[in-house]
């Protein structure tokens, strides 16, 4: 642990004029508090997780753009790869909220929710704006 707190022991230092063992350690204790209560019920991380993967981020991004549901068969040429893979990864997208699913007979059509088409339109604003 010294190894790692060595960088905190002089932000401390710099911001107390001087740093104690008991100033490093309510330091310490301070972050650990914040890190439990940030990751203690993160349900957002699952949203995030899921738009990691370049297939999932693709079918988000063209649902959301989409000014109707497309079908598998449709989104298929749009990533290139299996319609088993599109399938899976339409299926971790529902799971994590970003899509809805809709069966009509043999066929399965999907859309964005309004989570995915908020989180897309705010990171767009975003990055064009910086």
């Amino acid at each position: 642990m010294a190894s790692t707190t060595t960088r905190l022991r002089r932000l401390v230092s710099d911001e107390l004029g001087e740093c104690r063992d008991a100033d490093l350690d309510r330091r310490l204790a301070e972050l650990d508090e914040l890190a439990d209560s940030t990751f203690a019920d993160d349900s957002a991380r699952p949203v995030f997780a899921v738009l990691g993967d370049e297939t999932r981020y693709r079918l988000a991004r063209v649902l959301a753009a989409a000014d109707d549901e497309l079908c598998v068969c449709e989104l298929e040429p749009l990533v290139e790869v299996s319609e088993s893979a599109v399938s899976h990864a339409l299926s971790d997208l529902v799971d994590a909220g970003l899509v809805r699913r809709r069966k009509d007979g043999n066929w399965r059509y999907y859309d964005a929710t309004e989570l995915a088409e908020a989180l897309l339109g705010t990171a767009d604003r975003e990055v064009s704006d910086s």
